[in-house]
């Protein structure tokens, strides 16, 4: 079917939504373990940037899994499914105009590296929540880990499924090290020069 498909062109382009933005568009992927802080981060950082009037939309496992994402398990192939799906999705947000904030888990390699070829390198900035597993057992802020210890969650990232964490992410933040005010800074900081049109 894909070759009968054919593009229609639209008057209003992706360079007229960021002129009228006074932005550039691109996707921040937030990745770590279950309760290392990526959708607390994802949201100060969307709040800082709300505040200076950058069009953002954020992306998580809440609106993605109970709506587009439903049909998915945790399973691996089901998991590559997720973050593909979620990428074009954040792909056409891109193109609409808008700062992407996207928190999962993402715990395979290929995937993120999946994410910078859909969006494209110069649109992704990833982002890795470094939290020791310890740390987010202790929170345990969903009570995930206990019933994965429990046997009651199998495919948990961390317990019976692996992490294979980013080996150059463009920020890497050490929640138990830092203040989460000094983490939003840095990311803010970091994307600031993204957001700036070459005409403005």
């Amino acid at each position: 079917m894909a070759k009968h498909i054919i593009p229609h062109n639209y008057q209003v382009s992706k360079n007229d939504r960021l002129e009228a933005n006074h932005h550039n568009s691109f996707l921040i992927w937030f990745t770590g373990l279950s309760g290392s802080g990526k959708s607390t981060i994802a949201n100060l950082v969307e709040k800082a940037l709300f505040d200076l009037n950058i069009s953002t939309y954020s992306l998580d496992g809440d609106n993605i899994r109970k709506g587009i994402n439903n049909d998915l398990s945790f399973a691996p192939e089901d998991r590559t499914e997720n973050i593909r799906r979620i990428a074009e999705v954040s792909n056409l947000m891109i193109d609409a105009g808008l700062v992407v904030l996207a928190a999962f888990v993402s715990p395979y390699k290929k995937d993120r590296e999946n994410i910078r070829t859909i969006v494209k390198d110069v649109n992704f900035v990833e982002v890795y929540i470094n939290t020791s597993i310890e740390e987010c057992e202790r929170r345990d802020v969903k009570g995930l880990y206990k019933k994965a210890r429990a046997g009651e969650i199998k495919n948990m990232t961390g317990i019976s499924a692996p992490y294979e964490a980013p080996e150059h992410p463009d920020i890497e933040i050490k929640t138990e090290n830092e203040p989460i005010e000094d983490s939003v800074k840095r990311i803010v900081d970091f994307i600031t020069p993204k957001l700036q049109l070459k005409n403005e």
